[in-house]
């Protein structure tokens, strides 16, 4: 009776072991899931900085904007590494995320913090930091849910969060401070960069920005007339920025300036995350990672 036993049980565990190998193999066959953007996790994500206060250099709330990047990044299995550095006497942290060690051949970037004050409110407001829900959050924003649903892929791609991008024209300071401190040290140039700005507008109209690599431009803006996004992405001229791509540009890199400049709460105290909608973040993200997963 006792050898019985043991030989049912023997051919219950093969039954057991057939099975879970057959299963593997059917999945092996399956084809992936599509990688899909999210683009209410990724206005939560402004929500949450905008809940941190203004991020302006040096301030509680930059700090704490660092550490919950950095957490948010290694979460969604990323390494990360800050980069110090001191621009014009002011000490500056870019946050930088890579999968691998290898050289990154695309770059995508953004600037997390926000304008010391919104001199272009027209009142008592002026004397405040800009909040920055659309200008420094939304980038931000995108940028973190694109390394929650970014597959691996055989191009190595590395995500930088730009520091004291925003305080041009203040007494001391300068336009781009992070972007360029990252950009003289790189050793290794990348075929693309590719910079996010003010992206989060609920009147969305993306036009092209004329500095930016016409090629690149061209690329991306035809990806998103393909998802449908036409309206958004206008394919045509407007505006000549000076912006966190400058600093790739002048070193010889092809890069791209996605903003939407048309914005009227631009470094004002109303850039506040009403202003924002999940929807352009959603069209913005998922035209980016479409690119990205059609670039060899």
């Amino acid at each position: 009776m006792t050898t019985r036993k043991f030989e049912i049980v023997g051919l219950a565990c093969l039954g057991v072991i057939l099975i879970a190998l057959a299963i593997w193999r059917l999945s092996a066959l399956l084809p992936s899931p599509k990688p899909v953007f999210n683009g209410e996790r990724a206005y939560q994500d402004v929500l949450t900085q905008m809940a941190f206060g203004p991020r302006t250099p040096g301030s509680t709330a930059h700090i704490r904007t660092i550490a919950w990047m950095e957490s948010q990044l290694r979460k969604a299995g990323w390494q990360v590494t800050i980069q110090a550095a001191t621009e014009l006497g002011h000490p500056l942290q870019n946050v930088i995320a890579n999968r691998t060690g290898a050289a990154p051949e695309i770059i995508l970037g953004t600037h997390y913090d926000s304008r010391l004050l919104a001199d272009q409110d027209p009142g008592p407001g002026r004397f405040a930091p800009v909040p920055g829900a659309n200008d420094g959050a939304s980038g931000v924003a995108v940028l973190l849910e694109l390394a929650r649903s970014l597959p691996r892929t055989a191009i190595p791609i590395q995500l930088v969060f730009f520091d004291a991008e925003d305080d041009g024209g203040f007494a001391g300071w300068d336009w781009l401070l992070g972007s360029r401190a990252f950009v003289a040290s790189l050793t290794t140039h990348p075929r693309a960069a590719i910079i996010l700005d003010m992206v989060g507008d609920q009147d969305l109209n993306i036009y092209m920005e004329c500095n930016s690599n016409p090629t690149l431009d061209q690329a991306i803006w035809a990806q998103a007339a393909a998802l449908g996004y036409a309206k958004q992405f206008i394919p045509r001229t407007k505006y000549c920025m000076l912006d966190d791509h400058t600093p790739f540009l002048q070193a010889g890199i092809p890069a791209v300036d996605i903003i939407d400049f048309d914005y009227p709460y631009w470094h004002t105290a109303a850039d506040t995350a009403d202003k924002v909608s999940a929807q352009s973040l959603q069209v913005v993200g998922r035209t980016v990672l479409a690119w990205l997963l059609a670039q060899k």
